[in-house]
């Protein structure tokens, strides 16, 4: 007899862009992205990324302003936090991971790898990997595993098999930023041959002006697609979203149309093998 259970995917939502104008209107004060979050939970949302930052949309070391977040999040929603320990910054290799000291980040950004953004170079070195690796380690947060060039999956197989890496952890194809891997089909075809058999993974398209790339992730096997103004507010050619919420309402329907299923929190928790 055949499965009839639909396959569950996880909707992400990455709430606060870095240039977002009218009519989107961008989240910045605690109160604003944690009402953001909340309605996104409502919306079908059940992971929501955060950096650290200031009343201004800017990175910081300051975790104030990221806790406070946390609170009134918590007061209406059980959505997975996730927090980054990425961003072209100066901050300092403690500072950039000063999310996962917050005892409810459950889950955190781990990149792979250094690569051009831009006229920018992302730096993250080998040595800050292992760093921010045994930060997350100490904490019991779980590394989302950031891939931005194809020689990153090998990296990450040297770190796992050097003990640095221990399950459970999964794969994000972060595609799209100038000049890593491109966002387009092909990318994910190669990328995920190279996977261990069986890891979950998820992806991220930075500049999207459309879900297709999100629709065909989820035709792949991705088990996370992420949306949200940190990635952009269109959701389709010159359909420009208002609040993040839209960005999930449309992102849930389509995972409805091709008929799967949206995890909730919970089921989220289990898919990723997060810790009780």
């Amino acid at each position: 007899m055949a499965n009839t259970r639909a396959q569950k995917i996880i909707v992400a939502v990455a709430p606060v862009g870095r240039e977002v104008a009218p009519p989107s209107i961008n989240p910045l004060t605690p109160e604003d992205v944690a009402q953001e979050v909340i309605d996104c939970t409502r919306a079908g949302a059940s992971m929501v990324h955060l950096h650290v930052r200031n009343s201004q949309g800017e990175q910081t070391e300051d975790i104030t302003d990221f806790s406070k977040t946390l609170d009134i999040i918590r007061g209406s929603s059980d959505i997975i936090i996730q927090g980054s320990t990425g961003g072209l910054t100066a901050l300092t290799l403690e500072e950039r991971c000063v999310s996962v000291t917050d005892p409810r980040v459950e889950v955190a950004s781990l990149n792979m790898g250094s690569v051009n953004f831009g006229e920018d170079v992302y730096i993250n070195r080998v040595p800050d990997i292992r760093y921010w690796a045994g930060r997350m380690a100490e904490n019991r947060v779980v590394p989302e595993l950031e891939i931005f060039e194809a020689g990153m999956i090998p990296e990450a197989q040297m770190l796992i098999d050097e003990g640095t890496l221990k399950l459970p952890f999964y794969y994000n194809f972060a595609l799209g930023a100038h000049w890593a891997a491109p966002a387009d089909p092909r990318s994910l075809f190669y990328l995920t041959s190279l996977l261990p058999a069986g890891a979950p993974w998820s992806v991220v398209h930075d500049g999207m002006l459309d879900f297709a790339l999100l629709a065909t992730a989820i035709g792949l096997g991705a088990s996370v697609v992420r949306v949200g103004f940190e990635d952009s507010v269109l959701h389709a050619p010159g359909k420009i979203a208002e609040t993040n919420v839209e960005l999930v309402e449309k992102m849930v329907s389509l995972v409805h149309r091709i008929g799967y299923e949206v995890a909730t929190p919970d089921e989220a928790r289990e898919m990723l093998g997060l810790p009780d």
